[in-house]
């Protein structure tokens, strides 16, 4: 998942953000609301993990700003703030979840799989093209039976490629899918991992999965 962390202690945002990464999801970090608000307005996002008690826009400020511009992006709160009247207004206000400081890591990886599972439809938990198998909530890549090890940033351009099987893929949403916020369109780091994916898979047996079509993007072959 592409993940966006909005929180104002630098610390504790740069952990989450470091844990993230660490289990496979691609993470951007501000510490304001408005920084948040702006993220989300120009960014792709699969989740926001949100405190509340920010500075610009309280995070309640956040949430009714994301629904009046119409972004339904699913929001987690993080917040030290734990009576019930600000759980349920948080909850009403639209977040999906409500974890209360101070948390287990593992606590929140285990919810963020379970929003996995919540938005993710049984047709694609497992995304497959020939013999090639992505079990997404478990993190495998399997071909023929044989399991692949990639990073993780391979495994999001893969499961990227998958999900687009026979379309066009461009730089720009492999960037915006895949790579963080800083993420520097002159550098070619996009085609380095496009390169050492293809070395994975020519090496599992799949030559040629991935064509390029040359100043346009990418492609995931279908049988």
């Amino acid at each position: 998942m592409k993940i966006l962390v909005i929180e104002d202690e630098r610390k504790l945002g740069r952990f989450i953000k470091q844990g993230l990464e660490q289990n496979g999801h691609v993470a951007d970090l501000t510490h304001s609301g408005s920084e948040g608000l702006d993220q989300l307005a120009g960014g792709l996002y699969d989740l926001v993990l949100l405190d509340l008690m920010l500075p610009g826009q309280t995070g309640f400020e956040v949430l009714k700003n994301l629904r009046a511009f119409g972004l339904t992006v699913p929001v987690m709160i993080l917040s030290a703030l734990s009576d019930p009247a600000t759980v349920v207004q948080g909850l009403d206000l639209g977040a999906v979840d409500y974890l209360r400081k101070p948390f287990d890591f593992d606590e929140l990886l285990a919810r963020i799989r379970i929003l996995q599972r919540r938005t993710t439809t049984s047709d694609n938990v497992v995304l497959r093209v020939a013999d090639l198998e992505m079990r997404l909530i478990s993190h495998e890549v399997i071909k023929g039976g044989t399991g692949l090890t990639l990073t993780n940033r391979e495994f999001a351009l893969l499961e990227l490629l998958l999900r687009r099987a026979g379309q066009l893929v461009t730089k720009n949403e492999i960037a915006e899918k895949v790579w963080s916020a800083d993420y520097d369109m002159g550098s070619n780091v996009i085609e380095v991992h496009i390169y050492q994916l293809r070395k994975k898979l020519d090496a599992s047996g799949i030559a040629g999965l991935i064509e390029t079509q040359v100043g346009r993007g990418y492609r995931l072959k279908t049988p």
